[in-house]
């Protein structure tokens, strides 16, 4: 789904704090603090946070939100302007308010990151609810199956879609995330969340959501008393390593909202669709499994109006695809400036190639990251 709502839209802007109108694209410094380091590898942002939730959030807030601390002023602005200024303090007690349906270690983060940024809480708790509160986006997926891959391993494509805002695309982040007791795991998105929208964890477990607008269960939209999407993602790739813990860990939440789980491991992928009433699995069909913004199982699909899953299920058509192949293929349903983040995820050797910026992403290279390097490689010295 492409046309994305104002207020939905307008909301994000607020909780992100992106700039209007600046006159340079903006560059993630680099720079150590802690354990903590961000750095350009083949040209691609990439931050590795390593500690305690209370280290990572300060590293996290220090490196990568600090540096846009003065553009908050700068959405408030933006909101004066639209006359919604009075909208901020109900957002943000309502985000507020589902703070105790995190874990208690991601809220330790997030108080971290607001000390490490010298920002107000109030910020992160908003971006990190506002995915589930508002549908922003639309994305889209491809599982390639080992038999039908040229690598012999799975490839799992990504195009990550949401309004750019301006300034967003210059945001995107990747974070390495090296924890006592969870695998190590990448996420793909921007500094300031603690839950995951793209990410691959060591055993090779990749997952990524997108986000879905209907279903014929009866389930609400929006459940306040629900586990945040983000956060169910971010739990799936610390604590799992198998498509079937995948399905245990999530059959043991309930969801906030409506939204489609592309989950793939060492040996294949699936669909998992999501509901804060129903889990049902849409496994892959001739080695192929696609998604876009809506749900194709009989137990909760209301129909098909996208044309983008169309044209992706004509990968079946290709005998083997490589790389390149899905890359080609994500590029054929980008949807222009809202394609943020492009990514090809290598489950079996733990390899991301990424194309990040301005949209749409599909139309760069893609940039190869050893994962599996960035997961051993040593902390940074205090």
């Amino acid at each position: 789904m492409s046309h994305l709502r104002f207020s939905g839209t307008l909301l994000c802007f607020a909780a992100f704090a992106f700039p209007v109108g600046a006159a340079d694209p903006f560059h993630f410094p680099e720079g150590t603090h802690g354990k903590g380091e961000l750095r350009y590898v083949n040209g691609v942002p990439v931050l590795t946070v390593e500690g305690t939730p209370e280290e990572i959030g300060e590293q996290i807030g220090t490196l990568a939100v600090k540096p846009a601390a003065d553009m908050v002023s700068l959405a408030k602005a933006f909101l004066r302007s639209k006359g919604l200024e009075k909208a901020w303090p109900f957002l943000a007690k309502a985000a507020n308010n589902m703070l105790p349906q995190f874990p208690a270690d991601y809220r330790k983060e997030l108080a971290g990151m607001a000390k490490g940024s010298g920002l107000d809480p109030d910020l992160f708790a908003v971006c990190n609810v506002i995915p589930d509160m508002m549908k922003l986006g639309g994305c889209a997926t491809l599982i390639v199956a080992p038999e039908r891959s040229a690598t012999g391993g799975p490839l799992f494509g990504r195009n990550f879609d949401i309004d750019p805002l301006g300034k967003l695309h210059e945001y995107s982040l990747v974070i390495i995330y090296r924890q006592p007791d969870k695998h190590a795991f990448v996420s793909v998105l921007f500094p300031g969340f603690v839950g995951c929208s793209s990410g691959m964890n060591d055993a090779g477990l990749a997952i990524t959501a997108n986000e879905v607008f209907s279903s014929n269960d009866g389930a609400p939209q929006f459940d306040v008393k629900g586990t945040p999407m983000g956060v169910c993602l971010r739990l799936v790739l610390e604590q799992c390593t198998t498509l079937g813990e995948a399905e245990h860990l999530l059959r043991s939440l309930k969801c906030t909202t409506m939204m489609s789980f592309t989950v793939c491991d060492k040996t294949g992928g699936a669909v998992f669709e999501l509901t804060p009433r129903s889990l049902v699995v849409r496994p892959s069909f001739e080695g192929i499994c696609c998604c876009t913004n809506h749900f194709c199982t009989k137990e909760l699909t209301t129909g098909c109006v996208c044309d983008r899953l169309p044209k992706l299920e004509k990968s079946r058509l290709l005998t083997t695809l490589s790389v390149e192949d899905v890359h080609k293929k994500l590029h054929e349903v980008n949807q222009g400036p809202l394609t943020l983040q492009t990514m090809v995820f290598e489950p079996t050797t733990l390899k991301m190639h990424v194309a990040l910026g301005k949209g749409p992403t599909t139309a760069l290279d893609l940039k190869l990251l050893n994962l599996g390097e960035l997961f051993a490689r040593k902390a940074a010295k205090p």
